[in-house]
């Protein structure tokens, strides 16, 4: 069986929920197919103290259900599901749900955002939001005058040191190699900056805490020698990858994997498809300016039927 629709948001999150609100208040009647994480990474987040309109803070899987909520509201059609196949090249846009379901699309907003890499240690994922975070600048408030250690030897690592420098008691900075690879200037600003501890030739192999994080171990790469260090958090910073699996074969990307679009718009390089959120943001990587891009998305969508 097919279906039809003006406007089909793949992803949700941020990005896909704000372009959906805007895209039904348009009368462009969505469908938007929340993916594999309804709501996106932000469903993972304890709290959002930095989001517009919350002044006390909110869950981010609260935010999350709000924005869906308002997107309910004015008649975006939700589901549940995982786009499987795109067609996008054509004026008539063709997506398969779940290999099972086909939707055609007047017109097609890419909003699959993007994951943190991870270490791949248990303890990772069992400290999640309790004192583990892939996000300094989300989380690093909650760290204030405290010890942190960040994971991590690139541009992001570094950013990330500096950022929860100017937060923190103490920072450390874990990295693998004998070396920095971030850029000169980067390195040096973390160089230079005193109650940042770079330590060099060590991994994070495990995480203690009662409930929280109190503990990093690590092992020295050059004579496998383990030592605990006394923390409240741990940033993992080793970067992020955009989920652009499904359509990075026609879809413009970076070298990064990013998608492209054109001058400040949400435009890519196919007519009639736009992109919203982390996806092809590998800058800010904020709830804020997801749903900006989302906004932006479902404006674009709305001028090119227009057009049309």
């Amino acid at each position: 069986m097919k279906e039809t629709t003006k406007c089909l948001i793949i992803g949700s999150g941020p990005a896909g929920y704000t372009a959906a609100i805007y895209a039904s208040r348009a009368n462009l009647k969505p469908i938007l197919i929340e993916g594999l994480l309804p709501g996106g990474q932000l469903t993972q987040t304890t709290t959002v103290e930095n989001f517009p309109g919350y002044p006390e803070g909110v869950g981010g899987f609260e935010m999350m259900d709000d924005m869906r909520n308002q997107a309910l509201k004015f008649g975006t059609d939700i589901r549940s599901g995982f786009v499987t196949k795109v067609s996008l090249e054509g004026k008539k846009k063709s997506v398969i749900v779940d290999d099972e379901i086909e939707i055609e699309a007047d017109s097609v907003i890419i909003a699959t955002g993007a994951s943190a890499k991870h270490l791949g240690i248990d303890d990772e994922r069992k400290y999640t939001g309790m004192g583990v975070s892939a996000c300094a600048t989300c989380d690093g408030f909650f760290f204030r005058k405290k010890t942190v250690c960040v994971v991590g030897g690139g541009d992001t690592a570094c950013a990330d040191a500096l950022y929860l420098a100017g937060l923190c008691k103490k920072v450390y900075l874990v990295v693998r190699k004998d070396y920095l690879r971030a850029s000169k200037v980067m390195a040096e600003r973390v160089a230079s900056q005193e109650n940042i501890e770079i330590l060099f030739n060590h991994e994070l192999i495990g995480i203690e805490g009662d409930g929280k994080v109190e503990k990093a171990n690590l092992v020295c790469n050059k004579d496998n020698s383990t030592k605990g260090v006394s923390t409240d958090g741990i940033f993992i910073a080793i970067g992020h990858h955009p989920n652009t699996e499904l359509v990075k074969d026609v879809v413009k990307t970076d070298e990064a994997g990013y998608i492209v679009t054109n001058n400040g718009t949400s435009h890519t390089n196919i007519e009639g498809v736009f992109a919203a959120g982390d996806v092809c943001d590998p800058r800010y990587r904020q709830a804020i300016t997801a749903a900006a891009s989302g906004c932006k998305a479902a404006l674009d969508a709305e001028h090119y039927l227009l057009e049309a």
